[in-house]
């Protein structure tokens, strides 16, 4: 299965996937495409350090300076996921992959890749989804609502935010004196195992279908 990742930041869910790839003969995915909506993420190295083809699409890539500048929030999210889903077909992609993705798809995108894109949250869903919940603000959500457990959750994306059927869920104990940062630095390895059991799972339940 040819898969795009999509990125943010620092790309470790990604680095999880290509060290899998490369170090599973068997392994049911090829990761033939990287996209990031910012040009600084260091994902993007680790990209070009594995040999995988590595792009760009922001705001101001695909609308330009002053278009971008001036567009709605939801103008941009259009653009770029139009954008992307053309990089996707020019590169026969069959699946897509946000791995620390801080943007939402839309449009044409959605329905063009239906049961085919899948998504990391780092909590347990339904819980902490939604538009807002991300990165730290999650961690920080689930330790003043007094949770005792939190983790992630790999899940199938669609048009909604954080409500596709979930695939993959890993779970930590939330201890008594956490920060955001001990919460998070415990269940960062439980992501990246979840990550490549969720695009697995996706591999074989596609195999199973073609």
């Amino acid at each position: 299965m040819r898969i795009a990742v999509l990125v943010s930041g620092g790309g470790t869910n990604l680095q999880a996937l290509i060290d899998y790839e490369k170090s599973h003969a068997d392994c049911p995915y090829t990761i033939a495409l990287v996209v990031s909506n910012t040009k600084n993420a260091y994902a993007l190295e680790r990209a070009k350090n594995a040999g995988v083809q590595a792009e760009i699409r922001s705001p101001f890539s695909v609308l330009g300076k002053e278009r971008a500048e001036n567009a709605s929030r939801d103008e941009k999210r259009i653009a770029i996921s139009d954008a992307i889903l053309d990089l996707c077909r020019k590169n026969n992609i069959e699946a897509i992959v946000l791995a620390g993705y801080l943007s939402v798809l839309g449009g044409a995108i959605i329905e063009a890749y239906s049961g085919r894109i899948i998504n990391l949250h780092p909590a347990l869903l339904p819980k902490f989804g939604g538009v807002g919940m991300w990165g730290h603000n999650v961690h920080e959500a689930v330790l003043a609502a007094g949770e005792t457990e939190s983790g992630c959750t790999v899940h199938l994306v669609d048009a909604g935010c954080d409500t596709g059927k979930i695939l993959v869920q890993k779970k930590v104990p939330v201890l008594p004196n956490d920060t955001p940062d001990s919460l998070y630095a415990r269940i960062a390895p439980e992501e990246h195992k979840a990550m490549v059991e969720g695009v697995c799972m996706l591999a074989q339940k596609l195999n199973a279908n073609s």
